[in-house]
């Protein structure tokens, strides 16, 4: 029994008048949607195939292409979606789960679009970024209890290891593998030139890269791809991947096809071969062993480089946060459940997680509770789309941001949300090397410098009107923010006050 489940989501419309055949369209698109019909004498679509990368529609000389929304529907009904019955369709043929790309897309709230700055006027007068200096530089680590002095009363100058950022924005781990050599190198560059840092995602850090080592993070995550004394060297700083955003408890998973080249070695796994990066770690199962392997990694490369733990944002995130803060490790990072993925499981992308505004807030008032914030920097990510992410996430507590897919979209990224079908029209989430040649790595780079510069200088911009002059003022200043169209209980967990007190 055949049961109609593909409906094409989107609908391509040519406009025959200006489409002059040159079969560009059907050149620059990997997922074989134009077609040149020789008998017809006219290009022709199949529009099952596409996925609204928009890629044609951009290339196209003439523009007489665009890309709709099918009209074509199932009868319309709130609960039952026409989304739910196509993905109930598809698993009742093929009996697997249902996969994903990049963010949660579902309507659950923004709390950053509920929450406004605060500004100066009159008594505490705003400052003019322009004339009077503005401090974005931060630091990330255990910060020192107040002054120490020796026993013959010299100040004890001696710092814990940190990461010196010019700006309170990072690229956030995304893996050679996932992503392209290419998209890599772009990362790689584009922090170096800002004096920020990248992370190499689970994958492990080609050998290329190594130069960039000063303004490298590398991961180690359950499955310890890559992982070698020689890559723990090449860092700036090392993270241990628990969990992430989009999957929290969910393992990390690269198809066989991907498995190729470079990126075999790098993983130092074989060629073809299909790996899963186990949802726990094997060795952790306690915040003891936790410590174990923070003190492991720290001893082996002598206590040089600080040590990052990244989790997802689950319910219980505040309590979490305060074991790791006594672990040993420098820095936490929570990845909130709208953060990007190249694969995961549709269900749990969807439904798993919470929102890292809330995350964020709950585990910075924890922390000064219990009188150990100072003891971790504190890095979120999760969906930071803009300065004003950045600068609200600050205000609830937050050293610095990793930002994903804000870095993916200035590189070219269309949002298709196909990324774990390798066929990215972008030269961004793919291996196949026709593909991956699209991306220019020295653009690419150029573009990442100018968004993160741009987004630095409407930082200070911000700053400069709350009459704020350094981020490490604006850090966990809650009352600079106000909420907006919120109730009483999510009021309560951001630490904020409603619009008009």
């Amino acid at each position: 029994m055949a049961i109609q489940y593909n409906n094409p989501l989107f609908e391509v419309v040519r406009n025959y008048d200006r489409c002059i055949n040159c079969r560009v369209c059907e050149r620059q698109c990997a997922n074989g949607v134009h077609y040149f019909d020789e008998k017809a004498g006219k290009m022709l679509s199949d529009e099952t195939k596409c996925v609204d990368c928009q890629r044609c529609v951009c290339l196209c000389p003439t523009h007489a292409l665009k890309i709709i929304p099918n009209p074509n529907s199932f009868r319309k009904n709130n609960n039952w979606k026409q989304s739910l019955l196509c993905e109930i369709y598809k698993q009742a043929e093929s009996g697997g789960i249902l996969t994903s790309s990049m963010g949660n897309p579902e309507e659950f709230p923004i709390y950053f679009d509920k929450i406004l700055i605060n500004a100066s006027q009159v008594t505490n007068p705003s400052i003019d970024p322009l004339r009077e200096p503005m401090e974005t530089k931060v630091y990330l680590g255990s910060r020192p209890q107040g002054v120490q002095k020796d026993a013959s009363g010299k100040i004890i100058c001696d710092l814990p290891v940190h990461l010196w950022l010019n700006m309170p924005i990072m690229f956030s781990a995304m893996s050679y593998g996932s992503i392209s050599y290419n998209a890599h190198k772009a990362m790689a560059m584009a922090s170096k030139k800002l004096g920020i840092f990248y992370n190499t995602g689970e994958g492990g850090l080609h050998e290329d890269f190594y130069p960039y080592g000063a303004n490298t993070i590398v991961q180690v995550a359950s499955g310890r791809f890559g992982v070698h004394q020689g890559y723990l060297d090449a860092a700036a700083a090392i993270e241990i991947k628990i969990g992430q955003g989009a999957k929290p408890g969910i393992g990390g998973h690269l198809p066989g096809e991907k498995i190729v080249g470079d990126i075999a070695k790098t993983r130092m796994i074989p060629e073809g071969k299909e790996v899963v990066s186990p949802a726990p770690h094997h060795d952790i199962y306690s915040i003891e062993d936790l410590r174990q392997l923070v003190l492991s990694l720290k001893e082996a490369t002598a206590y040089t480089k600080p040590v990052i733990v990244k989790i997802a944002a689950v319910h219980n995130v505040a309590a979490i946060a305060s074991g790791i803060a006594r672990s040993g490790a420098d820095i936490i990072a929570i990845d909130g459940y709208r953060g990007g993925t190249g694969a995961a499981p549709t269900r749990t992308r969807d439904n798993v997680g919470i929102p890292i505004e809330l995350a964020l807030a709950a585990v910075d008032s924890r922390l000064r509770d219990e009188g150990i914030r100072d003891n971790v920097g504190l890095v979120v990510a999760g969906s930071v789309r803009s300065s004003a992410d950045i600068v609200k996430a600050i205000c609830l507590g937050a050293d610095a941001c990793y930002i994903g897919s804000a870095a993916l979209i200035a590189m070219g990224c269309h949002l298709c949300r196909t990324c774990h079908t390798g066929n990215c029209n972008w030269g961004i989430a793919t291996q196949k090397p026709e593909l991956v040649k699209r991306l220019n790595p020295e653009i690419a780079a150029e573009r990442l410098y100018n968004l993160v510069t741009a987004w630095n200088h409407e930082i200070q911009e911000m700053m400069g009107g709350m009459g704020i002059n350094s981020i490490e003022s604006m850090r966990g200043n809650r009352l600079m923010l106000r909420g907006v169209g919120l109730n009483g209980k999510e009021l309560e967990i951001l630490g904020i006050k409603h619009a008009g007190e």
